[in-house]
């Protein structure tokens, strides 16, 4: 894209917030503190995306974890830490709940009676010098 930050690459959140915060150029609109858009590639993107899936496996009644799939749209703010903005597909995996199997060994269904996507927009809010995670958001339908 033609955005001054944008690709945003973050190796630790910490130089994420020094890759955004750059002073804009001059005839940008962007002031430090409003949502930009970023790689839904970038790592914080992906590291956040697993937050709100924690957050909506927590809440679900489902038997089975669910995964993020696709980050379809990610955005990121300052606000005392990182707040991510995401539109993420979700989908049903092979492992159930009360396993407690970590995501990454989980492979989505290939059953088709129990393959399940669902659409979410999750907003987390990371603030890496105190290394809290807050997820506010979690919609799915």
């Amino acid at each position: 894209s033609s955005h001054p930050f944008m690709p945003l690459m973050c190796f630790t959140l910490m130089f994420c917030v020094v890759s955004v915060t750059k002073v804009p150029a001059p005839h940008s609109t962007i002031r430090p503190g409003s949502p930009v858009p970023v790689n839904t590639n970038d790592p914080g993107v992906r590291k956040a995306a697993r937050f709100g899936v924690y957050r909506y496996n927590n809440s679900s009644n489902d038997l089975f974890l669910f995964k993020e799939s696709q980050i379809k749209k990610a955005m990121v703010q300052i606000v005392r830490g990182l707040k991510y903005m995401l539109h993420v597909e979700i989908k049903r995996t092979v492992c159930e709940k009360r396993a407690h199997s970590s995501l990454d060994s989980c492979h989505f269904q290939r059953e088709k009676n129990l393959q399940r996507m669902l659409r979410c927009y999750f907003e987390v809010w990371i603030t890496p010098w105190t290394h809290k995670v807050h997820t506010p958001v979690a919609h799915c339908q």
